[in-house]
């Protein structure tokens, strides 16, 4: 979990249409937010409250969404996203100690547990076989 107030580098997107420094700026510039916390409630008449996003209040962010794209929702949380992320950077190669920097893990136990099944169908012993 980051600390209060913690700079966490997030490098631009390759698709202008899912980069979150893009979207960060949006939201930005859109809620005119100039101090406190960055991810708020915005309630039934489209105010943006003071009060930071509670965990129940991602996941169901994270549920709204995820249902709207054709996914499941049940078994995903704000959680999911730290888990994809250490397990898609792994897929791509990055180090462990690259994942654990970017995702605030002190153990290389803890963070591999996040990386869920990564390499599992990678020189898969089963695979072009004949099976």
């Amino acid at each position: 979990m980051l600390a209060a107030a913690e700079t966490v580098s997030i490098p631009y997107g390759g698709r202008p249409r899912t980069c979150p420094v893009r979207a960060v700026r949006d939201w930005i510039d859109l809620s005119l937010i100039t101090k406190g916390p960055l991810f708020r409630p915005v309630n039934r008449f489209g105010q943006i409250l003071d009060s930071r996003l509670t965990a129940q209040s991602v996941a169901l962010i994270i549920k709204k969404w995820a249902l709207e794209a054709g996914f499941d929702p049940a078994p995903l949380s704000g959680h999911s996203l730290r888990a994809g992320l250490a397990t898609a950077a792994a897929k791509a190669g990055k180090s462990e100690r690259s994942i654990m920097k970017q995702t605030g893990h002190r153990s290389v136990s803890v963070v591999r547990r996040y990386i869920r099944d990564a390499e599992l169908f990678d020189d898969n012993a089963a695979a072009g076989i004949g099976l």
